[in-house]
């Protein structure tokens, strides 16, 4: 079982240093809805297997940052809390750029949130499958940060955030958008699929080539 760590929990521990590098990661809905063991029958997208992804992460070294959210979480409200635990975190020293936000889906739309509220450019943040037209409506969302934007070409419900990156006005040191072609639509997000936790995890690295 993966062992999820709070900030709280790394001030304590010690855990944290310069050296190091963090991920904030927020899985999507059907986690909230269903727990770890999230299965889509609906749709065939079959298994979340969320606790793969997270050892994907940790297996390149970074520090994860992460928690099973409740059902029903309201967005905006939980990507306050996760821009307050980075807040922390940089007032122990570490530096803006070793931390990055990777959310899928619902986690996606909270990683925007985060950006817009932290207002820190230096943090990178990987948003897969969030952005749609509904977005443009909401005026609290304006892009900051190092921001690589990953959608998958059939999941048509969540394309390009170009539109929300062009209405954006805070900075935006980098910037970058993937469209992938795996044919998985949303279910895409389920599994740790090279096609994006290669490039999210490049960029949580600092390399925006």
């Amino acid at each position: 079982m993966t062992k999820y760590i709070l900030v709280s929990l790394l001030l304590i521990s010690g855990l944290i240093t310069n050296a190091q590098r963090y991920i904030f990661s927020l899985h999507g809905k059907i986690v909230e809805d269903q727990g770890r063991n999230a299965f889509d029958s609906v749709h065939g997208y079959g298994g979340y297997d969320y606790e793969a992804i997270i050892a994907a992460f940790k297996k390149e070294k970074f520090i994860v940052i992460t928690e099973y959210r409740k059902p029903n979480t309201n967005v905006k409200d939980y990507a306050h809390k996760v821009a307050g635990q980075i807040d922390s975190l940089l007032k122990t020293g570490v530096n803006a750029s070793a931390i990055s936000v990777i959310g899928a889906s619902k986690g996606a739309l909270i990683a925007i949130l985060t950006s817009s509220y932290l207002k820190n450019p230096n943090v990178n943040f990987v948003f897969m499958s969030a952005c749609n037209d509904y977005l443009l409506e909401d005026k609290e969302i304006n892009f900051c940060g190092n921001i690589l934007s990953i959608y998958e070409k059939s999941d048509l419900g969540c394309q390009t955030c170009e539109k929300i990156k062009r209405k954006s006005t805070l900075e935006m040191p980098h910037y970058k958008e993937i469209e992938l072609n795996t044919g998985l639509k949303h279910g895409y997000i389920y599994k740790p699929h090279p096609e994006w936790v290669v490039p999210a995890l490049k960029w949580a690295g600092g390399k925006y080539d």
